[in-house]
């Protein structure tokens, strides 16, 4: 089943999250990191850069793909997610850039830039540990309510109630795009681990459905459930939803050391 891990704090979350991460570089250097965008991860991004610069890890040799970009957004522009990623994981984490790819939401033959991501992740060798956000709707990626659970990278028409979160990081709803290319709910389930973060009583309900509700397309997040390794780290506000929360606070707090990744 998914483990789910109750915090405090976002702090706490952005903390845990990081140190599976740095656990899973720690064993494999050369690891494939799957990173995402948006403000759940910036947590687990600002932990790793600590422990960069404290000279605990090092991504020189890690890999890195990004989960979505939009279409037809320039790629200088600077909430571009090639901008963003950039900006938040590759220069703070000190990732190779060559090494760290993009989808190519501005392709000429955007089917095929898609089926030629899917190809370039399984050439790196698979993603080791996927970093995952949820939407408010369910989202995982931008796998928007209703995508197949056997999903490849692909282009997304983004739900109206998706584009007003985003609509934050633009100066309108109007600059937002409509479509996006993203990674596959079958291509995030081929990750050997899966990691996602939420923070906030606005993500309680989707966090809920996800977990604890029934497989469904409606709440494509419930596809964590199919993975063998798959982890939920939240906040307090994030699982007031959750109707097993002090059994899964119980489980965390003994949890034998040999289990522990930090």
């Amino acid at each position: 089943m998914v483990e789910i891990i109750i915090l405090p704090t976002p702090a706490e979350v952005g903390r845990v999250a990081a140190a599976k991460i740095a656990s899973v570089v720690a064993k494999k250097p050369s690891a494939v990191i799957g990173v995402a965008t948006g403000s759940s991860p910036q947590g687990i991004y600002a932990d790793l850069q600590r422990r960069v610069d404290a000279g605990e890890i090092s991504f020189a040799e890690a890999r890195a793909f990004a989960l979505d970009e939009y279409v037809g957004i320039p790629l200088e522009h600077p909430e571009s997610y090639a901008s963003v990623i950039q900006r938040d994981v590759i220069d703070p984490l000190g990732f190779e850039p060559s090494r760290v790819r993009v989808p190519d939401g501005r392709a000429s033959d955007l089917e095929f830039a898609a089926k030629e991501y899917d190809a370039a992740i399984r050439a790196a060798g698979g993603v080791d540990v996927q970093i995952l956000g949820i939407g408010a709707n369910g989202h995982i990626g931008f796998n928007e309510p209703t995508s197949s659970f056997a999903s490849r990278t692909r282009i997304k028409t983004l739900a109206p109630s998706t584009r007003e979160a985003n609509a934050r990081f633009f100066d309108s709803l109007d600059q937002v795009p409509t479509h996006c290319m993203t990674q596959g709910l079958g291509t995030i389930l081929e990750a050997r681990e899966l990691v996602l973060v939420a923070q906030g009583s606005s993500k309680a309900d989707a966090v809920a459905a996800a977990v604890e509700g029934p497989l469904s397309s409606f709440v494509p997040g419930s596809a964590l459930q199919l993975h063998e390794h798959a982890t939920v780290v939240v906040d307090e506000e994030a699982a007031v939803g959750l109707k097993l929360a002090d059994y899964y606070t119980y489980t965390y707090a003994n949890k034998p050391a040999w289990q522990l990744f930090e």
